[in-house]
């Protein structure tokens, strides 16, 4: 397996088209880590990291800006406010017939024509999300107070941040290999390993061992477990009357059409820790503004999410329900009945039309459920892990986890698919 893995590695740099993609991806990685050392001015660094230890939604945040935000770089947002803007306007397909359509039937003119109204829909966000972090974090001491000019300008450097990163994801995908922002995500959390390695070090006691042990264990097994379940899949038989397929002669073709386990990905997870952190934020904001009630519900609201017993039950309740609604939105059974029906094809032994749709609706809720149950383990893992060791420096971080390891499948897929397009 090793000696297959160099050779790949070798083909990779000999051919010179992939060897151009990877070292463009790579060179974009170095600009966003160049970007992320560049911290806006008046940080108070003590009080920053005592800010983000002792912040859930902080530190979720400082995934999704690739490390950004643990320096309070001009590109502290990261990816954020595009991510934010994609969901909603994924949202937006349920009660806008016409975004729905130009999402999902107008081909890869209709979905660059969204992609575009989420890059408009960035702006304000990144914006709007600059300001509070701003606004907040001089509330708390982090950030030096300025006058209205001063925020204005760093407000308007930290929105920047997070366009030009956007940008810089788009160029990834369509000059490099794999997806961008994923990408750039994925060199955030890889960056923040040394750290915590290096945080574990100094922390280590040597009654600890077993602790360790197990979390290392524990990791081996849930990366086996993501890469399992990312890539498993339900295989439907399909079958095309050669007819059909090829406009003259008698017979049938046979293929499949591949129902995966987790058709959501990562998103259900976003939706549920936004739908948890979002109170929170919002309170914080407000105390910050001198607002005397909002504090104690601030307070409330931290104590509900460091109690386990409530925090865990209830993220994994949301994150059940979210894989459900993001997969509904993202695959529907009788679009695909009526897509099968009209090019010939159809299921062995089930009708086509209405049966094959009850058929399909059937087979999807079945694997949705197995998915579900699969995102909601891993988005409550390190909750678990971190009342069970009672370590929370190097507790496994699921989203993380599952972030990293559904990159880099992608990008060896992109890899392999590039390699046999030139090697046939």
């Amino acid at each position: 397996m090793l000696s297959a893995f160099f050779t790949k590695l070798k083909h990779v740099f000999q051919d010179k088209a992939i060897r151009k993609r990877v070292l463009f991806v790579l060179f974009i990685l170095a600009v966003f880590r160049v970007l992320a050392a560049i911290p806006v001015p008046g940080v108070n660094e003590a009080a920053l990291q005592n800010y983000l230890n002792n912040n859930n939604l902080a530190s979720f945040l400082n995934i999704f800006s690739g490390g950004g935000l643990s320096a309070l770089s001009i590109v502290m947002l990261g990816v954020g406010p595009f991510i934010t803007a994609s969901i909603i306007m994924q949202l937006l397909t349920v009660v806008s017939p016409k975004l729905k359509k130009l999402y999902q039937e107008e081909g890869e003119a209709g979905r660059a024509q969204f992609i575009q109204y989420a890059r408009y829909l960035t702006v304000p966000l990144a914006a709007l999300q600059a300001f509070g972090f701003v606004t907040v974090l001089t509330k708390q001491g982090i950030l030096a107070p300025q006058d209205f000019f001063g925020t204005l300008v760093m407000v308007t450097v930290v929105t920047a941040g997070a366009v030009l990163l956007m940008w810089l994801g788009e160029l990834a995908t369509e000059f490099g290999i794999g997806n961008g922002v994923s990408i750039i995500i994925f060199a955030g959390i890889v960056s923040s390993l040394p750290q915590k390695v290096y945080q574990a070090y100094l922390n280590y006691n040597p009654s600890d061992l077993p602790n360790y042990l197990l979390l290392l264990a524990m990791g081996a097994l849930v990366t086996a477990l993501v890469v399992y379940i990312t890539e498993a899949e339900r295989p439907i038989p399909i079958t095309y009357s050669k007819q059909a397929r090829m406009g003259s002669g008698a017979g049938h073709v046979s293929t499949y059409l591949p129902i995966r386990i987790n058709q959501a990905g990562v998103m259900p997870i976003i939706f549920a820790i936004s739908i948890l952190l979002f109170p929170q934020m919002l309170m914080q904001y407000l105390s910050a503004a001198n607002i005397s009630w909002a504090s104690s519900v601030a307070a409330k609201l931290d104590a509900v999410v460091a109690n386990p017993f409530i925090y865990v039950p209830v993220y994994f309740t949301l994150v059940l329900v979210f894989t459900f609604f993001y997969t509904a939105i993202t695959f529907e059974p009788k679009t695909v009945a009526e897509n099968l029906q009209k090019s010939g094809a159809f299921i062995p032994g089930i009708r086509p039309g209405r049966e094959t749709m009850e058929f399909l609706a059937n087979v999807v809720t079945r694997t949705t459920l197995a998915g579900a149950v699969f995102l909601g383990f891993i988005a409550v893992l390190p909750s678990i892990l971190q009342s069970a060791s009672g370590m929370s420096n190097f507790a496994i971080g699921g989203t993380a986890l599952l972030i990293a390891v559904s990159v880099v499948l992608d990008v060896i897929k992109k890899i392999e698919a590039q390699l046999s397009v030139r090697e046939y």
